[in-house]
Formats: structure tokens, C-alpha cells, sequence
């Protein structure tokens, strides 16, 4: 399985000859590397409601007929914009024929912005944790720092943790650095940080905090395989 990255929460996988999107946030992204017109996913996996996590969802999708798997609201208001769209809520999971994706908590807010301002509830917020090859994937999507973090951990063999270090809107590096020690993965990956001024922060200082990890501070168009 080829991981990579992408700036803010932008992460690929590649497994079994399928690409998958996370939170595919391009346009506006002063910190990715990709462009929109060179995506060909086959699938979209989506955290929450937020324009810097839904990005560039529907322009993607339509372009590949991608398969979109997002919190039920959120996936409810994309079909509307001629999305093909998988619904599923917080605790689910489903097994599909690239992998099994189960949605976890993140405590956060979740709703789309249009450009008139207004402003369209999506449904709860999500973490996913995606299965495949033998391979566990977690990305914490938008959160605070919550203590059922540690159940995640007790109940998945973690290979990689995405985890938001930004504060302000999420977890910080202290608390991003406990919630590694509740996940217990065996690599962990800072994002949501430095795409906006408020969020500003030095990924080496996550990576001094984490003692049971490796760290991998990754830059935009980087990738590893696990």
C-alpha cells in the first residue's frame, strides 16, 4: 500500500490498483502539490462538511465517476449535486471491494459554505479508519482530543495515524502527541497545519513529543509504503 500526501489533510492511497482521495482540498490550497485536472481517483472518502475538507469533491467525482463515502447528511447533499455517493454514519462500517471503511468520532463541527453564505449542515463529523491488504489506516479528519481515542487503539493494530496538530480549530501538538500514546500506531503523520496563519505550527516539536512512534513529518507529493 503507497501512502502520500498532500498538504493540510490531502492524503492518497493507492491499494490494489485503486486510488482513493481523502478530504481532497485543492483549490485554495496554498500547500498541495496536485492539480485538480490530474486527479483520477476511483474513490473519495470524506471527514466532515468543511470547505477545506470537501474541496474539490464534486468537480473530482463527476470527472471519474468516484465513488464518494461520506457522513450521511454530507453524502445526502453531494448526490444532490450529481454525486455518485455512498451514506454511512459515525460507528459504521462497510466492506467495499477496495478496502473497509468505518467511520469513528471526531468532535468538531461539520457544515458546506456556499457562496452566498449560506450555510448547509453536513451531519456529524468523522475520523475513518480504512482497512486494506492487511493494513490499517486511521485518519482523525478534524478533532479535538477525546478519550475514546484509547478503544481506537485497543481495538485496531494502527500501521499510520493521521493526525491534525494545527489548535485553534483542532487538537494541538500536546494534545495531537497524547493522542498518539491512545492510538498506539506504529507510524503517525502531523497534518492540518500551516495552510492558514492561525494554524501555524512547528511539526518538529510534535515529533519530539511522540516516543512510541515514528514521525514521519511528510511534505506535500511525499509518500511511504506500508
Amino acid at each position: 500500500m503507497k501512502i502520500s500526501y498532500h498538504g493540510h489533510s490531502v492524503v492518497k492511497i493507492q491499494t490494489a490498483g485503486k486510488t482513493i482521495l481523502i478530504d481532497p482540498f485543492i483549490t485554495g490550497n496554498s500547500l498541495t502539490d496536485l492539480k485538480v485536472e490530474d486527479q483520477s481517483p476511483d474513490v473519495i472518502l470524506l471527514t466532515h462538511g468543511h470547505n477545506d475538507h470537501v474541496g474539490d469533491t464534486v468537480q473530482i467525482a463527476k470527472a471519474n465517476n468516484a465513488l464518494v463515502v461520506a457522513p450521511n447528511e454530507l453524502a445526502d447533499y453531494l448526490s444532490w449535486q450529481g454525486v455518485r455517493v455512498h451514506n454511512m454514519g459515525v460507528g459504521g462500517a462497510y466492506n467495499f471491494d477496495f478496502g473497509t471503511v468505518k467511520l469513528t468520532q471526531a468532535f468538531h463541527g461539520s457544515c458546506y459554505v456556499k457562496e452566498n453564505n449560506d450555510m448547509i449542515y453536513t451531519g456529524m463529523p468523522s475520523g475513518i479508519l480504512f482497512k486494506a491488504e492487511g493494513k490499517t489506516v486511521y485518519h482523525a479528519g478534524d478533532t479535538a482530543l477525546f478519550g475514546d481515542m484509547k478503544l481506537i487503539g485497543e481495538m485496531n493494530e494502527i500501521d499510520i495515524a493521521f493526525l491534525p496538530i494545527g489548535d485553534n480549530f483542532t487538537m494541538g501538538i500536546e494534545d495531537a502527541a497524547v493522542a498518539t500514546t491512545f492510538l498506539h500506531p506504529k507510524n503517525v503523520v502531523p497534518i492540518h497545519y500551516n495552510t492558514f496563519p492561525v494554524i501555524k505550527q512547528d511539526p518538529h516539536k510534535f515529533k519530539e513529543l511522540v516516543k512510541d512512534a515514528d514521525v514521519h513529518i511528510m511534505l506535500p507529493g511525499q509518500s511511504l509504503e506500508i
